[in-house]
């Protein structure tokens, strides 16, 4: 089998390609060159703004205004008495006229300025200034900069989310098998992935296995004792009918009560250990047929009729649950009240009744044998299996219970269960 490769491999190469990318999107900007902003001016274009006053036609960078007072300029730029007198022959202009202030003192007077500049023509009174205009804020280069950073930015994200989802589907697809992982049903677990995924897989499935094996044998031992206890209790039942009525009558309630005790157990552990094929069925119809059963048989039973809801489940082991759920209800809280919903796939079905509620650790609820009510007592206490089995079959049918109390007063049980 080929060695599957370290998660440590994609990750890396991940972060190289970020850094690969960015570097060369940042090394293409910086030979584009600075802002384009006071670009070189033509002293012909200068001059001819001096000369009629205003901006010519295709100039870009530079404004002109009128001022009275001698003083203009700023205080980074420096005199060009060579530069004055070029520029006042192009206008024409007396030498003396022109006075100007540039950021760049030329070698050339004839060459184009670069920089910032402020160039003055006394006109009467006053001054027809020349001079660069402030940048802009936001230039066609940094727009192009901060394109090229999002492009970037979204090219990045989408291979980084490609990369991490094909990091995090094994890990995914692991946590869900083993989330199905119960007795009797042991899903394959996903051996795909890195190779410190498929590590976390063989050691998840070997786990899977003890586990299963442990309870597999705690359950076939439970049933056997279960089964094999029947055939001393028969015993003690032939030798009771010797005892006075007072004591027989006693006895035999007690055998009675150990029998259906017995008897729980084994269908808790039948349950537990096999899983019908599963079937498309009505949910409603199912909860329906089996409020009718229960008020027939005299049961304080009231349902809801709700939606059509069509789920894959086993009929037989529905029923026993949500029957499980109406005697709870009625034996702690006189009445059971059925009804359901569904939305976005899932099935719900609530279960009310009028009791005291649940106790404040409701979920040590669903362990076997343990029961709401102190006694021991089964005409007021059950045999303590109820939650148990049907939170097995809850799970059986890849669903939930959860128990919580109303505000109005009493019990009530959520049941969870896909839906089509």
């Amino acid at each position: 089998m080929r060695r599957a490769r370290s998660i440590t491999v994609p990750i890396l190469l991940l972060v190289i390609a970020a850094a690969l990318i960015a570097t060369t999107v940042q090394f293409t900007s910086m030979f584009s060159g600075p802002p384009p902003w006071f670009r070189p001016t033509p002293i012909a274009r200068v001059a001819e703004a001096l000369r009629t006053g205003a901006v010519p036609d295709n100039s870009r960078g530079i404004e002109v205004r009128r001022i009275r007072e001698d003083r203009f300029g700023r205080s980074e730029e420096q005199p060009s008495p060579e530069r004055d007198a070029a520029i006042a022959a192009l206008i024409p202009a007396p030498a003396g006229n022109v006075q100007g202030l540039y950021e760049f003192p030329p070698h050339d007077p004839d060459s184009d300025i670069r920089g910032s500049f402020t160039i003055g023509l006394r006109d009467g009174d006053g001054w027809t200034i020349v001079s660069t205009a402030p940048p802009p804020t936001f230039t066609s280069w940094h727009f192009r900069r901060l394109a090229g950073m999002l492009i970037t930015l979204a090219v990045l994200s989408v291979l980084a989310w490609y990369v991490a989802g094909r990091i995090s589907r094994p890990i995914r697809e692991l946590a869900h098998a083993a989330t199905r992982a119960r007795l009797g049903a042991r899903p394959a677990i996903p051996r795909g992935g890195p190779r410190e995924v498929r590590e976390l897989a063989e050691a998840v499935e070997a786990m899977q296995d003890r586990i299963l094996q442990q309870a597999e044998g705690r359950t076939a031992m439970l049933a056997a004792i279960a089964h094999d206890l029947g055939t001393p209790l028969s015993r003690i039942a032939f030798w009771v009918e010797q005892l006075p009525e007072a004591a027989r009558d006693r006895a035999a309630a007690d055998i009675d009560e150990m029998r259906a005790m017995l008897g729980a157990v084994l269908r808790f552990t039948r349950d537990d250990r096999s899983r019908e094929q599963h079937a498309r069925l009505d949910l409603g119809s199912l909860i329906e047929s089996l409020g009718d059963d229960l008020a027939a048989a005299g049961t304080p039973v009231e349902v809801d009729l709700g939606p059509r809801v069509i789920i894959e489940g086993d009929p037989v082991a529905l029923r026993r649950l949500f029957t499980n759920l109406v005697e709870n209800a009625v034996r702690y809280g006189d009445r059971a009240r059925l009804c359901w919903t569904v939305s976005a796939g899932r099935a719900e079905v609530l279960v009310e009744d009028e009791g005291p509620g649940f106790p404040g650790r409701a979920e040590a609820l669903f362990a076997p044998f343990v029961r709401g009510e102190a006694s021991r007592n089964r005409a007021t206490g059950g045999t303590g299996l109820g939650l148990a089995i049907v939170r097995s079959i809850a799970e059986a049918h890849g669903g939930e219970v959860l128990l919580e109390n109303r505000a109005a007063g009493g019990g009530r049980v959520r049941v969870r269960l896909p839906a089509e």
